[in-house]
C-alpha cells in the first residue's frame, strides 16, 4: 500500500507486502466490518449480482458509519462527514483517469489526483484493484476507521465510491507526497534538516498515539511506514492507508491472533513468527521509521552489502558503541544537527525495536520525548558543524555500552 503523491517505482520495489496464508491461524474478524463482509460476497464472474452487491456494500459501509457503534472517538458523533460518489463524479474528477493525473500504486490499487466537480477540492481518488484478494477487506476497514475519526496526524477521509464492480476512496491530497519521497527517491532527495526530520517523527508519533490510546476500542495500525506517512504544507505529517488495521485486545486479552500482513522490514519479529499482535508491534515499526528518518537509509535495502540490508541489524552493533554514533547520521545531513538530539533520538529508536516487546516504550512515552525534541530548534547557523571524530562530551546523553541500557533523559 502506497502514499497519494508522487511514490513512484521505487515503491514497487521496496515495500513489500508480508502476507503469510500459512499461518494456521486465519484472520479474525473485526466487529466494526463484520457485517460489511457478511453482506458481500465477492464472486466477480456472476456478473448479474455485481450491481446489486454495490449496493448493499455502500448502504451497509453508510449504515455502519451513522450508528458509529463499532470504531467511535472521544465520544458521540453526531454526523459522519463522509460522502459517497459514483463512478461518473470520480472519472469527471480525473478526466477519466487521465495518465497525467496518475500519482502512483500500492497495495490496494492505483492512486490518481483529481479534483471535485461540486466544490472544486483538489483531493487523491484511490481505485481499488478488482482482481485484489484482499481489496474489499481492506476498503471496507479504511471507511470504517476513517469515517468516524478526525485528528490533525491522520489523512482525511472525505467519501468513497462503491459503484457497480468499481470501488474508490476520496482522500484530501497531500501535496509534498510522503516521507519515503523525501528520504529515499533520488529525484525528489531535497534536503530534510534535523528540525523537519523531529517534526515529522513527533506528528507520526501522535497519530499512532491517536490509534492506541485515544480510539474507542483502540486500534493496531499494522502498517507503519515511511510510504504510509503523507506530509502537508510544511511537512505537516499524517498517517494513512488503514487497510490493515485491527481491533487491539481489549480487558484481560494481551494479544491478538492473526495472519501476519504488513511490509517485510517492518514487522516485529514476534508478530511474524506467532501471528500474535500487540500493540507493541506498531511500536517495533515506529522504531524502523525513526531509524530510516535519522539514518536516510531504506528498512531493507538489497543495494547495499548484505550485513547492512537489513536497517535494524545494521543499526543493532552501532547502538552499543556511541563513538560510532555518528556514522548512523543522514550523509545528507552534512553533519548538520546537535549532538545531543542526535543521541535522543537514537536512544528512542534504540528502545523502539528492542526484540522482547515488554522492553518496548508505550506510545504516549515516545510522543513525550520526540515532542522535546522538536522543541529544540537546531540552527546550523548558531550551531557548529559537527566534529564526525570526536563530539563533545557535555553533549551527550545517558547512553550505556549496553543497548539494553539505552536511555532517555530530556533534563540533560
Amino acid at each position: 500500500m502506497g502514499c497519494f503523491c508522487c511514490f513512484g517505482e521505487s515503491n514497487k520495489r521496496s515495500n513489500k507486502k508480508i502476507n503469510n496464508t500459512n499461518n494456521p491461524q486465519d484472520d479474525q474478524p473485526d466487529t466494526h466490518s463484520e457485517t460489511v463482509k457478511a453482506t458481500i460476497n465477492e464472486n466477480e464472474d456472476e456478473k448479474k449480482e455485481v450491481s446489486k452487491k454495490a449496493v448493499v456494500c455502500q448502504s451497509v459501509v453508510v449504515q455502519q458509519l451513522d450508528r458509529n457503534q463499532n470504531f467511535g472517538g472521544h465520544g458521540e458523533i453526531e454526523e459522519t462527514k463522509v460522502k459517497t460518489f459514483t463512478f461518473a463524479e470520480m472519472e469527471y474528477a480525473t478526466e477519466n483517469f487521465k495518465p497525467a493525473y496518475f500519482l502512483g500504486e500500492g497495495g490496494f490499487g492505483r492512486v490518481y489526483k483529481g479534483k471535485l466537480k461540486d466544490s472544486g477540492q483538489v483531493v487523491a481518488i484511490k481505485q481499488l484493484d478488482r482482481n485484489g484478494a484482499q481489496g474489499i477487506r481492506e476498503f471496507v476497514v479504511e471507511v470504517m476507521t476513517l469515517g468516524l475519526v478526525d485528528h490533525p496526524n491522520l489523512v482525511k477521509l472525505i467519501g468513497f465510491c462503491a459503484d457497480g464492480d468499481q470501488k474508490l476512496l476520496v482522500y484530501e491530497f497531500m501535496p509534498l507526497g510522503s516521507l519515503e519521497d523525501h528520504l529515499h527517491v533520488r529525484r525528489r532527495r531535497e534536503r530534510l534538516d534535523w528540525n523537519t526530520r523531529m517534526k515529522v517523527a513527533a506528528g507520526a508519533a501522535r497519530g499512532l498515539e491517536y490509534l492506541h490510546d485515544k480510539m474507542n476500542p483502540p486500534v493496531i495500525y499494522r502498517d507503519l511506514k515511511c510510504s504510509n506517512i503523507l506530509l502537508g504544507e510544511d511537512y505537516h505529517p499524517k498517517l494513512s492507508d488503514f487497510g490493515l488495521a485491527k481491533v487491539g485486545p481489549t480487558g484481560d486479552n494481551t494479544h491478538v491472533s492473526t495472519r501476519v500482513m504488513g511490509t517485510y522490514g517492518y514487522c516485529a519479529p514476534e508478530y511474524a513468527m506467532t501471528g500474535q499482535l500487540t500493540f507493541k508491534s506498531d511500536i517495533y515499526s515506529f522504531g524502523v521509521v525513526l531509524l530510516e528518518i535519522i539514518t536516510g537509509r531504506k528498512a531493507i535495502d538489497k543495494t547495499k552489502p548484505a550485513k547492512e540490508r537489513n536497517l535494524v541489524a545494521w543499526a543493532r552493533p552501532l547502538f552499543k558503541d556511541r563513538k560510532k554514533f555518528y556514522q548512523m547520521a543522514d550523509p545528507v545531513l552534512q553533519a548538520h544537527y546537535p549532538v545531543r538530539g542526535l543521541y535522543q533520538a537514537l536512544a528512542i529508536a534504540a528502545m523502539c525495536v528492542q526484540e522482547e516487546p515488554s522492553m518496548r516504550p508505550l506510545v504516549v512515552d515516545v510522543v513525550t520525548a520526540l515532542t522535546y525534541l522538536a522543541s529544540q530548534t537546531y540552527d546550523p547557523q548558531i550551531h557548529p558543524v559537527q566534529n564526525r571524530r570526536k563530539s563533545p562530551s557535555s553533549h551527550r546523553p545517558k547512553v550505556n555500552d549496553n543497548v539494553d541500557n539505552l536511555s532517555y533523559d530530556s533534563e540533560q
